[in-house]
Protein backbone atom coordinates (compact mmCIF):
# COMPACT_ATOMS: atom_id res chain seq x y z
CA UNK A 1 0.00 0.00 0.00
CA UNK A 2 1.50 3.63 -0.82
CA UNK A 3 2.39 5.95 2.22
CA UNK A 4 -0.41 8.39 1.59
CA UNK A 5 -0.08 12.41 1.57
CA UNK A 6 1.78 14.32 4.68
CA UNK A 7 -0.76 16.53 5.27
CA UNK A 8 1.17 18.93 7.81
CA UNK A 9 4.33 18.63 5.06
CA UNK A 10 2.49 19.29 1.81
CA UNK A 11 0.56 22.28 4.13
CA UNK A 12 3.91 23.78 5.16
CA UNK A 13 5.16 23.25 2.04
CA UNK A 14 3.03 25.88 0.20
CA UNK A 15 3.23 28.65 3.04
CA UNK A 16 6.13 27.37 5.57
CA UNK A 17 8.21 30.13 3.56
CA UNK A 18 5.75 32.86 2.06
CA UNK A 19 2.85 32.98 5.19
CA UNK A 20 4.65 36.78 6.59
CA UNK A 21 3.97 35.53 10.09
CA UNK A 22 4.60 32.35 11.29
CA UNK A 23 2.90 31.38 14.24
CA UNK A 24 3.13 27.38 14.07
CA UNK A 25 6.60 26.24 13.96
CA UNK A 26 7.31 23.18 15.52
CA UNK A 27 11.01 24.13 16.22
CA UNK A 28 13.16 26.08 18.41
CA UNK A 29 14.62 29.47 17.28
CA UNK A 30 18.23 28.47 15.90
CA UNK A 31 21.39 29.98 15.73
CA UNK A 32 24.01 30.71 13.39
CA UNK A 33 27.34 27.83 12.52
CA UNK A 34 29.87 31.21 13.84
CA UNK A 35 27.20 31.42 16.91
CA UNK A 36 27.78 27.27 17.54
CA UNK A 37 31.31 27.53 16.68
CA UNK A 38 32.02 30.24 19.32
CA UNK A 39 30.44 27.75 22.08
CA UNK A 40 33.12 25.53 21.17
CA UNK A 41 36.70 26.40 21.65
CA UNK A 42 38.76 25.25 18.93
CA UNK A 43 35.33 24.14 16.48
CA UNK A 44 35.83 26.76 13.86
CA UNK A 45 39.51 25.47 13.31
CA UNK A 46 37.95 21.83 13.42
CA UNK A 47 35.84 22.03 10.77
CA UNK A 48 38.13 24.00 8.52
CA UNK A 49 40.34 20.68 8.46
CA UNK A 50 37.06 18.07 7.97
CA UNK A 51 37.83 15.93 5.41
CA UNK A 52 33.71 15.77 3.56
CA UNK A 53 34.36 11.94 2.58
CA UNK A 54 31.73 9.22 3.68
CA UNK A 55 30.88 8.73 6.86
CA UNK A 56 30.54 6.13 9.40
CA UNK A 57 26.70 4.53 9.00
CA UNK A 58 25.73 4.35 12.44
CA UNK A 59 27.01 7.83 13.27
CA UNK A 60 30.68 9.25 13.92
CA UNK A 61 31.80 7.52 17.11
CA UNK A 62 32.02 11.32 18.01
CA UNK A 63 29.01 11.64 17.98
CA UNK A 64 27.45 8.26 19.57
CA UNK A 65 29.51 8.86 22.18
CA UNK A 66 28.20 12.63 22.78
CA UNK A 67 24.44 11.34 22.42
CA UNK A 68 25.03 8.50 24.94
CA UNK A 69 26.05 11.10 27.59
CA UNK A 70 22.23 12.05 27.26
CA UNK A 71 21.05 8.85 28.69
CA UNK A 72 21.97 7.03 31.63
CA UNK A 73 22.26 3.58 30.39
CA UNK A 74 23.23 4.02 27.01
CA UNK A 75 26.52 3.66 25.64
CA UNK A 76 27.49 4.56 22.25
CA UNK A 77 27.23 1.06 20.17
CA UNK A 78 22.99 1.23 21.34
CA UNK A 79 22.99 4.47 19.25
CA UNK A 80 22.11 4.87 15.67
CA UNK A 81 22.41 8.05 14.05
CA UNK A 82 19.93 9.08 11.55
CA UNK A 83 19.06 11.92 8.83
CA UNK A 84 16.63 13.73 11.10
CA UNK A 85 13.69 12.10 13.21
CA UNK A 86 11.41 10.99 10.24
CA UNK A 87 14.10 8.84 8.61
CA UNK A 88 14.18 7.07 12.12
CA UNK A 89 10.78 6.55 12.53
CA UNK A 90 10.26 4.93 8.93
CA UNK A 91 13.34 2.80 10.35
CA UNK A 92 12.27 1.67 13.29
CA UNK A 93 8.54 0.97 11.60
CA UNK A 94 9.88 -1.39 9.37
CA UNK A 95 12.19 -3.31 11.50
CA UNK A 96 9.61 -3.82 13.95
CA UNK A 97 6.42 -4.36 11.82
CA UNK A 98 4.99 -6.72 9.93
CA UNK A 99 1.82 -7.02 7.74
CA UNK A 100 -1.35 -7.64 10.22
CA UNK A 101 0.13 -6.31 13.25
CA UNK A 102 -1.58 -4.02 15.24
CA UNK A 103 0.31 -0.55 16.64
CA UNK A 104 -0.97 1.42 19.29
CA UNK A 105 -0.38 5.58 18.42
CA UNK A 106 -1.59 8.54 20.24
CA UNK A 107 -3.38 10.26 18.75
CA UNK A 108 -3.55 13.20 17.36
CA UNK A 109 0.03 12.88 16.16
CA UNK A 110 2.89 13.17 14.11
CA UNK A 111 1.73 11.27 10.76
CA UNK A 112 4.27 9.06 9.78
CA UNK A 113 3.97 7.82 13.33
CA UNK A 114 0.37 6.15 12.40
CA UNK A 115 0.95 6.02 8.54
CA UNK A 116 3.76 4.26 8.30
CA UNK A 117 2.85 1.65 9.86
CA UNK A 118 -0.57 1.67 8.43
CA UNK A 119 0.73 1.80 4.70
CA UNK A 120 2.57 -1.74 5.79
CA UNK A 121 -0.48 -3.60 6.24
CA UNK A 122 -0.64 -2.69 10.25
CA UNK A 123 -3.90 -2.08 12.10
CA UNK A 124 -3.48 1.68 13.67
CA UNK A 125 -5.36 1.34 17.70
CA UNK A 126 -5.55 5.12 18.05
CA UNK A 127 -5.23 6.01 21.64
CA UNK A 128 -7.05 9.42 22.16
CA UNK A 129 -5.27 12.09 24.12
CA UNK A 130 -8.26 13.63 26.06
CA UNK A 131 -8.73 17.70 25.88
CA UNK A 132 -11.52 17.02 28.90
CA UNK A 133 -8.57 15.83 30.92
CA UNK A 134 -5.56 18.01 30.21
CA UNK A 135 -4.56 15.89 27.05
CA UNK A 136 -3.78 12.94 28.95
CA UNK A 137 -4.74 9.61 27.59
CA UNK A 138 -7.07 6.86 29.50
CA UNK A 139 -4.91 4.45 30.99
CA UNK A 140 -7.78 2.35 31.51
CA UNK A 141 -7.77 2.08 27.93
CA UNK A 142 -4.51 0.93 27.03
CA UNK A 143 -4.49 -3.06 28.07
CA UNK A 144 -7.12 -3.16 25.74
CA UNK A 145 -5.84 -1.63 22.70
CA UNK A 146 -2.57 -3.44 23.35
CA UNK A 147 -4.83 -7.02 23.17
CA UNK A 148 -2.44 -10.03 22.06
CA UNK A 149 -1.70 -8.97 18.72
CA UNK A 150 0.36 -5.75 19.29
CA UNK A 151 3.80 -5.56 18.46
CA UNK A 152 4.48 -1.63 19.12
CA UNK A 153 3.18 1.27 21.30
CA UNK A 154 3.64 4.27 20.43
CA UNK A 155 4.63 7.09 22.79
CA UNK A 156 4.94 10.94 22.27
CA UNK A 157 5.92 13.12 25.14
CA UNK A 158 5.54 15.73 25.44
CA UNK A 159 3.44 15.61 23.19
CA UNK A 160 3.31 16.90 19.80
CA UNK A 161 0.74 18.66 19.50
CA UNK A 162 -0.65 19.64 22.29
CA UNK A 163 2.12 19.89 25.07
CA UNK A 164 1.07 17.10 27.56
CA UNK A 165 3.26 15.53 29.45
CA UNK A 166 2.57 12.86 32.10
CA UNK A 167 4.00 12.10 35.73
CA UNK A 168 7.18 9.81 35.63
CA UNK A 169 5.04 7.24 37.82
CA UNK A 170 2.61 6.92 34.80
CA UNK A 171 5.03 6.70 32.04
CA UNK A 172 6.97 4.08 33.60
CA UNK A 173 3.38 2.28 33.79
CA UNK A 174 2.73 2.50 30.34
CA UNK A 175 5.92 1.23 29.47
CA UNK A 176 5.30 -1.46 32.47
CA UNK A 177 2.36 -2.71 30.78
CA UNK A 178 4.23 -2.88 26.92
CA UNK A 179 6.60 -5.03 28.43
CA UNK A 180 4.17 -7.30 30.20
CA UNK A 181 2.74 -7.66 26.99
CA UNK A 182 5.69 -8.19 24.86
CA UNK A 183 5.29 -5.14 23.34
CA UNK A 184 8.24 -3.09 21.96
CA UNK A 185 7.89 0.56 23.03
CA UNK A 186 8.48 3.45 20.55
CA UNK A 187 8.97 6.34 22.32
CA UNK A 188 9.09 10.01 20.17
CA UNK A 189 11.41 11.74 22.61
CA UNK A 190 12.16 15.00 20.29
CA UNK A 191 10.60 17.61 22.35
CA UNK A 192 12.18 15.88 25.58
CA UNK A 193 14.25 18.58 27.69
CA UNK A 194 12.08 21.67 27.44
CA UNK A 195 9.66 20.80 29.89
CA UNK A 196 7.69 24.05 31.33
CA UNK A 197 9.17 25.50 34.33
CA UNK A 198 8.81 23.01 37.64
CA UNK A 199 8.12 20.53 35.70
CA UNK A 200 10.53 17.16 35.95
CA UNK A 201 12.37 15.50 32.65
CA UNK A 202 10.61 12.13 31.82
CA UNK A 203 13.08 9.88 32.36
CA UNK A 204 14.08 8.09 28.75
CA UNK A 205 12.68 4.96 27.40
CA UNK A 206 15.24 3.01 26.52
CA UNK A 207 16.59 3.46 30.11
CA UNK A 208 13.42 1.94 31.74
CA UNK A 209 13.47 -0.97 29.37
CA UNK A 210 16.30 -2.20 27.17
CA UNK A 211 14.00 -2.97 24.32
CA UNK A 212 11.96 0.32 23.84
CA UNK A 213 13.48 2.67 21.88
CA UNK A 214 13.90 6.10 22.66
CA UNK A 215 13.91 9.11 19.57
CA UNK A 216 15.84 12.33 19.23
CA UNK A 217 16.79 14.86 17.72
CA UNK A 218 18.51 18.03 17.52
CA UNK A 219 15.78 20.52 16.38
CA UNK A 220 13.65 21.07 18.96
CA UNK A 221 14.91 21.83 21.85
CA UNK A 222 18.38 22.17 20.73
CA UNK A 223 17.10 24.82 17.84
CA UNK A 224 19.32 23.55 15.33
CA UNK A 225 16.67 21.62 12.94
CA UNK A 226 19.22 22.75 9.48
CA UNK A 227 21.92 19.94 10.84
CA UNK A 228 18.99 17.47 10.14
CA UNK A 229 20.72 15.21 12.76
CA UNK A 230 18.33 12.80 14.71
CA UNK A 231 18.61 9.18 15.96
CA UNK A 232 17.51 6.48 18.54
CA UNK A 233 19.01 4.95 21.13
CA UNK A 234 18.06 0.78 22.52
CA UNK A 235 20.00 -1.44 24.11
CA UNK A 236 18.58 -4.03 22.08
CA UNK A 237 21.30 -4.05 19.40
CA UNK A 238 20.12 -7.00 17.83
CA UNK A 239 17.40 -5.04 16.87
CA UNK A 240 19.58 -1.34 16.31
CA UNK A 241 21.00 -3.84 13.72
CA UNK A 242 17.65 -4.61 12.12
CA UNK A 243 16.60 -0.81 11.38
CA UNK A 244 20.43 0.19 10.29
CA UNK A 245 20.15 -2.71 7.45
CA UNK A 246 16.63 -0.39 6.36
CA UNK A 247 18.43 2.91 6.72
CA UNK A 248 21.46 1.14 4.06
CA UNK A 249 18.25 1.83 1.37
CA UNK A 250 18.20 5.07 2.67
CA UNK A 251 20.16 8.14 3.78
CA UNK A 252 23.26 5.00 4.37
CA UNK A 253 24.68 7.61 6.36
CA UNK A 254 24.84 11.41 7.32
CA UNK A 255 26.56 14.65 5.84
CA UNK A 256 29.97 15.15 7.60
CA UNK A 257 29.41 18.91 8.59
CA UNK A 258 26.31 18.15 9.96
CA UNK A 259 27.40 15.54 12.64
CA UNK A 260 30.75 17.24 13.10
CA UNK A 261 28.53 20.51 13.95
CA UNK A 262 26.05 18.22 16.01
CA UNK A 263 29.01 17.13 18.06
CA UNK A 264 29.35 20.49 18.89
CA UNK A 265 26.17 21.32 19.92
CA UNK A 266 26.06 18.82 22.60
CA UNK A 267 29.02 19.64 23.56
CA UNK A 268 27.62 23.27 24.39
CA UNK A 269 24.50 21.53 25.46
CA UNK A 270 23.97 23.20 29.06
CA UNK A 271 24.41 27.00 27.23
CA UNK A 272 22.39 25.52 24.06
CA UNK A 273 19.44 24.45 26.71
CA UNK A 274 19.58 27.37 29.12
CA UNK A 275 19.10 29.86 25.77
CA UNK A 276 16.14 27.77 24.94
CA UNK A 277 14.70 27.13 28.44
CA UNK A 278 14.82 31.52 29.07
CA UNK A 279 12.91 32.09 25.00
CA UNK A 280 10.20 29.71 25.88
CA UNK A 281 9.55 30.52 30.09
CA UNK A 282 9.33 34.02 28.54
CA UNK A 283 7.00 32.92 25.62
CA UNK A 284 5.03 30.43 27.58
CA UNK A 285 3.77 33.46 29.78
CA UNK A 286 2.71 35.28 27.27
CA UNK A 287 0.86 32.42 26.09
CA UNK A 288 -1.02 31.76 29.25
CA UNK A 289 -2.03 35.50 29.09
CA UNK A 290 -3.08 35.80 25.79
CA UNK A 291 -5.43 32.48 26.39
CA UNK A 292 -7.21 33.84 29.41
CA UNK A 293 -8.03 37.06 28.54
CA UNK A 294 -9.92 35.14 25.64
CA UNK A 295 -11.52 32.23 27.23
CA UNK A 296 -15.10 33.00 25.73
CA UNK A 297 -13.30 32.79 22.13
CA UNK A 298 -11.16 29.49 22.87
CA UNK A 299 -10.72 26.43 24.78
CA UNK A 300 -7.05 25.78 26.34
CA UNK A 301 -4.74 23.66 28.32
CA UNK A 302 -1.46 24.78 29.35
CA UNK A 303 1.41 22.96 28.24
CA UNK A 304 3.49 20.95 29.98
CA UNK A 305 6.36 20.43 27.90
CA UNK A 306 7.52 20.87 24.23
CA UNK A 307 7.36 23.87 22.03
CA UNK A 308 3.49 23.20 20.65
CA UNK A 309 -0.11 24.03 21.95
CA UNK A 310 -3.43 22.95 20.38
CA UNK A 311 -6.28 25.26 21.28
CA UNK A 312 -9.52 24.75 19.88
CA UNK A 313 -12.64 28.04 19.60
CA UNK A 314 -15.66 27.47 21.53
CA UNK A 315 -17.47 27.56 18.64
CA UNK A 316 -16.83 27.55 14.52
CA UNK A 317 -14.72 25.43 12.67
CA UNK A 318 -10.65 26.39 12.83
CA UNK A 319 -10.24 25.70 8.83
CA UNK A 320 -11.99 28.94 8.07
CA UNK A 321 -10.09 30.54 11.06
CA UNK A 322 -6.86 29.59 10.32
CA UNK A 323 -7.38 30.46 6.41
CA UNK A 324 -9.03 34.22 7.50
CA UNK A 325 -6.04 34.48 10.09
CA UNK A 326 -3.57 33.86 7.08
CA UNK A 327 -5.65 35.74 4.87
CA UNK A 328 -6.67 38.74 6.59
CA UNK A 329 -3.27 38.95 8.82
CA UNK A 330 -0.76 37.36 7.49
CA UNK A 331 -0.27 34.88 10.47
CA UNK A 332 -0.15 31.12 9.78
CA UNK A 333 -1.42 28.62 12.08
CA UNK A 334 -1.72 25.15 11.77
CA UNK A 335 -5.66 23.99 11.19
CA UNK A 336 -6.48 20.76 13.73
CA UNK A 337 -7.91 18.64 10.50
CA UNK A 338 -4.16 17.90 9.17
CA UNK A 339 -4.07 15.96 12.65
CA UNK A 340 -7.20 14.22 11.34
CA UNK A 341 -10.86 14.89 11.03
CA UNK A 342 -11.46 14.16 14.52
CA UNK A 343 -9.89 17.21 14.93
CA UNK A 344 -11.78 20.51 13.14
CA UNK A 345 -12.30 22.92 16.01
CA UNK A 346 -8.39 22.58 17.14
CA UNK A 347 -5.47 24.07 15.71
CA UNK A 348 -1.61 24.52 16.35
CA UNK A 349 -0.08 27.12 17.51
CA UNK A 350 4.04 26.96 17.83
CA UNK A 351 5.96 28.89 20.39
CA UNK A 352 9.56 28.45 20.16
CA UNK A 353 10.49 30.87 18.05
CA UNK A 354 12.34 34.70 18.91
CA UNK A 355 9.33 36.62 16.82
CA UNK A 356 6.73 34.75 18.85
CA UNK A 357 5.59 37.85 20.87
CA UNK A 358 5.25 40.03 17.49
CA UNK A 359 3.62 37.09 16.09
CA UNK A 360 0.99 37.07 18.87
CA UNK A 361 0.20 40.36 18.91
CA UNK A 362 -0.88 40.42 14.71
CA UNK A 363 -3.01 37.22 15.95
CA UNK A 364 -4.38 39.22 19.09
CA UNK A 365 -5.51 41.82 16.71
CA UNK A 366 -7.14 39.45 14.30
CA UNK A 367 -8.74 37.85 16.99
CA UNK A 368 -10.19 41.47 18.01
CA UNK A 369 -11.38 41.89 14.44
CA UNK A 370 -12.78 38.29 14.27
CA UNK A 371 -15.13 38.73 17.24
CA UNK A 372 -16.24 42.43 16.16
CA UNK A 373 -16.77 41.33 12.44
CA UNK A 374 -18.15 39.33 10.11
CA UNK A 375 -16.71 36.04 9.62
CA UNK A 376 -16.77 34.59 6.16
Amino acid sequence: MPLPPFRLERFFACHEFTAPSLLCASDGETISVAELLDLVPGAAEGLSRLRLGYTDSRGAPELREAIAGLYTTISPDDVLVHVGAEEAIYTFMQAALHPGDDVVVPTPCYQSLSDVAGSMGCRVAPWRCDPAWGFAPDMGELGALLGDRARALVLNFPHNPTGYLPSPEVFASMIGLARERGVRVFSDEVYRLSEAEGVATLPAACDLDAGAVSLGVLSKSFGLAGLRVGWVACRDREFLSRMAAVKDYLSICGSAPSEYLAVCALTAKDALLSRMRALLAENRRLLEAFFHERSDLFHYVSPRGGLTVFPGLVSGDADGFCRAALERAGVLLLPGRLYGEEWPDRFRIGFGRVDFPENLEKFAKFCQDWQSGPKA
